[in-house]
């Protein structure tokens, strides 16, 4: 099982006048008042007077132009509506996945049945000797439950980082798919960022990594609570880069899953803390789970406090801190109290059944 979820490539991108910066990008814009485009200078952009970097573009992404936006400082108030969104977020989403878990349960007799009859008619068929679909399915089977889980969100995020290549939709990516608290807005961002990648190297080090801890997480979660507890990761270490920055002033859109990721690096560290780990560049040196979750807290605390630009490092820890609490506390005080849900479901369920029967009469 490999480990890179810091030690990765951290590509610059000047993303509409914005610098995207490293794992979880964050770009950084210039603080004024008011919120508007300034008008376009024919001169060469001076170096960011703040990080005294020059601006950089990579190979990766296209050619875009440059349009710099100044924001004003948002106060606590804006941090409202995201603080409820991810509190009523994260409870849809495991109530979501109960009820999903409960569906799925029901149906898997019928499921069994259903796969049973499906086999006895492959054998009747003639065999097909390099039939696609076959070969499909066979790679599919072969997967363990948590890839194949997974698997689905993957295709999202090469998606979204399809989409950041249409120029036309620039605009749209920039509000809807970087989390900003100094943004127009502010709810939506917070889950759809964590789908969006504008590097290629840092949206294929993200997935490598979720891929590598899909098995481990699922096998420990089981499919509906890994997919509910990865969609909250996302949401709430978003929120907690929402709170660092009002709170020290250091404003910018961020993109990227790696808030999410964190969280299902950390669950599995805390409850596999033995397990041998290894970055994928270097398969040689091998560490433990445990050791390198508390690396890896202690880079992103050091991030925080310091004040480092090139990660969004209140994303990280906010997502390593929920991965850690949950499997320690939250699994026993959310998922173990879903039955009342469920219950209630189940009984709306039959209620409706009844009514479409008695109607049919």
């Amino acid at each position: 099982m490999a480990w890179s979820c810091w030690a990765r490539l951290c590509s610059r991108e000047v993303l509409s006048g914005r610098r995207c910066r490293g794992h979880r990008f964050t770009l950084y814009t210039q603080q004024r008042n008011g919120f508007k485009r300034v008008p376009q200078k024919t001169e060469p952009r001076k170096p960011d007077q703040e990080t005294g970097s020059k601006p950089y573009k990579s190979s990766l992404s296209p050619p875009i132009q440059e349009t710099v936006f100044y924001t004003s400082s948002p106060s606590l108030k804006r941090l409202v509506k995201p603080f409820f969104f991810t509190i009523g977020f994260t409870g849809c989403a495991f109530g979501s996945a109960a009820i999903w878990q409960y569906e799925y349960l029901k149906s898997r007799v019928q499921s069994y049945f259903d796969e049973a009859r499906a086999d006895w008619m492959d054998k009747l068929r003639p065999q097909k000797n390099g039939d696609f679909r076959k070969q499909v399915n066979k790679w599919w089977n072969s997967l363990s439950e948590g890839q194949r889980t997974v698997t689905g969100i993957i295709a999202a995020n090469v998606f979204v980082f399809c989409l950041w290549r249409i120029p036309s939709m620039q605009r749209t990516m920039i509000t809807y798919f970087t989390s900003n608290p100094a943004s127009r807005v502010l709810c939506s961002p917070m889950l759809l960022s964590t789908f969006s990648h504008f590097s290629l190297f840092h949206m294929a080090a993200n997935m490598y990594v979720l891929w590598s801890f899909s098995s481990s997480i699922v096998s420990l979660l089981g499919r509906e609570q890994f997919m509910a507890v990865y969609l909250s990761a996302g949401v709430i270490s978003t929120f907690v880069s929402y709170v660092s920055k009002v709170t020290t002033g250091r404003f910018g859109p961020s993109l990227g899953a790696s808030g999410a990721i964190m969280t299902i690096l950390a669950a599995v560290c805390t409850k596999m803390p033995e397990a041998k780990l290894a970055i994928i560049l270097l398969p040689m040196f091998t560490f433990t789970a445990g050791n390198a979750l508390k690396a890896i807290i202690a880079m992103d605390t050091a991030g925080l406090v310091l004040g480092w630009k090139f990660f969004d490092h209140a994303a990280h820890l906010g997502g390593a801190l929920f991965g850690i609490w949950y499997v320690t506390y939250g699994h026993e005080l959310i998922w173990k109290n879903r039955e009342p849900l469920v219950k209630a479901w189940h009984e709306m369920r039959s209620k409706s059944r009844g009514k479409g029967g008695g109607g049919s009469h």
